[in-house]
């Protein structure tokens, strides 16, 4: 008779598949929390301790840590020297484990890191030779089918280890960085266990293939947002729309972000998010043709029917009104996604050639009490909420980046650049007649003077940046020269 090990956690299914194993003619081995699950079910079951001959002993740390359990699950049942050692322990081989692991990243502590469990995973996967192991409720159907008829086969029970190893892999891994929680933020070994969530419709280009993976553990608005309409997504969908929600995220005010290759082309804060809409499109509608856009209200509509005006590959929103929906609707390709706010996260990866290049992530804040007015004009209370809009704006452009805003909204960016009077070029060129009296955002310190000089030429009245150049003093001098505000921030926000 064949006998089978079921050790699980997650209980769902397993009555119905227990009975399916004895009803076939399995001989049932479990513990503790399954072992009362079946036998209540009525299901002939062997408790553990019977085989070991030892009860579950430490507040149940140590159950099936036993030769008569590893034993029957490493046995080579075709090494003649394993059959006749076993034979002589008394040991009878097991040739199904069904084995599910604590929940640890649920609810983080010592005494949710599984040892037993990983144990005899591992011990089957590394005998799957022999042993086919189980470690998903989703794997029921399709092994009690193939038990039914011809058995599990090899191939199978490769596929099925290399799901276990990656089971265990990523326990460990999520053990692993709960320890380092709390030591560092970038430690010696960074083990991350991803498991992809979305197949998208192609990578960067329609000749690379591209998929969205979330880290195991982690959480993210990715994995609960839910799209309510549209084509699937792309690899570029994703990059925009992460830049886009959690540009908006940054505002407690109504705000609306529209985002093409990764960077705004209109941000605009105001008290409606209708008008917050307006505002941004009406920054660059040139650009915004083929954009994603963010917004951090919901979405109704008057707000629906502006986005159906113009080309838009993403919409997201906290949530949409049933009428605004339908409106959406008619545009059959628009992605529409209805998201939660971003969690954060604290580690920033790039991939290079052979490993990653880490970071702590770029936070940007507005602690308007401790940046520093520079110029003998300070800042009105208008021009200093232009100034907070406009610098969160351009730590979300590539740099050398520099936004111009009046009246909460971005009226020219220029970013990407080389240079920074090229970036602030740029954005006055953009913004045109808007750039007087607007209030412009730089993501670096300016080395030279040309950068200000040329801000005044166009109107700026005020201008937000880092400082810690070993020119300020000239720079401030020109700003002064010029009626103009200076404030320094303090922190720079390069990006890349």
């Amino acid at each position: 008779m064949p006998r089978a090990l079921l050790s699980v956690y997650d209980k769902a299914g397993i009555t119905e598949f227990a009975q399916q194993l004895h009803d076939l003619g399995w001989e049932l081995i479990s513990s503790g929390g399954t072992a009362a699950v079946l036998s209540a079910a009525g299901i002939p079951v062997i408790d553990v301790a019977e085989i070991t001959g030892y009860p579950a002993i430490l507040g149940h740390r140590v159950v099936t840590l036993h030769p008569s359990i590893h034993g029957a699950l490493l046995g080579d049942t075709s090494n003649a020297e394993h059959v006749a050692e076993m034979e002589r322990l008394n040991i009878s081989p097991i040739s199904l484990a069904v084995v599910n692991l604590y929940p640890f990243s649920s609810n983080p502590s010592i005494e949710l890191i599984d040892v037993g469990g990983p144990a005899m995973v591992r011990a089957a996967a590394k005998n799957h030779a022999h042993v086919a192991v189980v470690t998903d409720p989703a794997q029921y159907v399709e092994v009690l089918s193939a038990l039914s008829s011809s058995g599990i086969d090899a191939p199978m029970r490769k596929r099925l280890a290399a799901q276990a190893f990656a089971v265990t892999a990523e326990y460990d891994a999520q053990v692993a960085q709960w320890f380092n929680e709390d030591t560092t933020s970038l430690p010696e070994r960074i083990n991350i266990s991803l498991e992809r969530e979305d197949v998208l419709r192609y990578g960067e280009n329609p000749h690379q293939q591209g998929a969205r993976y979330r880290i195991v553990g982690d959480t993210s608005w990715w994995s609960t947002a839910k799209q309510l309409g549209g084509k699937d997504m792309s690899y570029l969908n994703v990059l925009d729309g992460e830049a886009a929600w959690n540009l908006v995220s940054n505002f407690d005010s109504p705000c609306v972000a529209i985002i093409k290759h990764a960077n705004p082309c209109g941000v605009a804060v105001a008290k409606t998010i209708e008008t917050a809409y307006q505002r941004a499109l009406d920054c660059d509608p040139t650009s915004a043709f083929g954009g994603i856009v963010a917004l951090n209200r919901s979405v109704d509509t008057s707000v629906a029917e502006q986005i159906i005006n113009i080309f838009t590959e993403v919409v997201i929103a906290p949530e949409f009104t049933p009428s605004a929906l339908t409106l959406l609707h008619t545009k059959k390709n628009m992605r529409i996604i209805a998201a939660e706010q971003p969690s954060g996260g604290h580690l920033h990866m790039r991939s290079i050639d052979g490993g990653f290049l880490v970071q702590e992530v770029d936070v940007v804040e507005t602690p308007v009490e401790t940046w520093q007015v520079v110029t003998t004009s300070a800042p009105t209370e208008e021009q200093l909420a232009d100034a907070v809009v406009a610098w969160v704006a351009c730590a979300s452009v590539s740099s050398n980046a520099i936004t111009l805003v009046r009246n909460g909204q971005t009226v020219g960016i220029g970013g990407g650049q080389q240079n920074r009077v090229d970036a602030a070029r740029l954005a006055c060129e953009r913004a045109g007649d808007r750039a007087h009296g607007a209030v412009a955002a730089s993501d670096a310190f300016f080395p030279f003077r040309d950068g200000p000089d040329l801000l005044a030429q166009h109107g700026v009245s005020v201008i937000v940046q880092p400082g810690g150049s070993q020119r300020d003093e000239e720079v401030i001098s020109a700003a002064n020269e010029h009626g103009m505000v200076m404030i320094f921030t303090g922190t720079r926000h390069f990006r890349h």
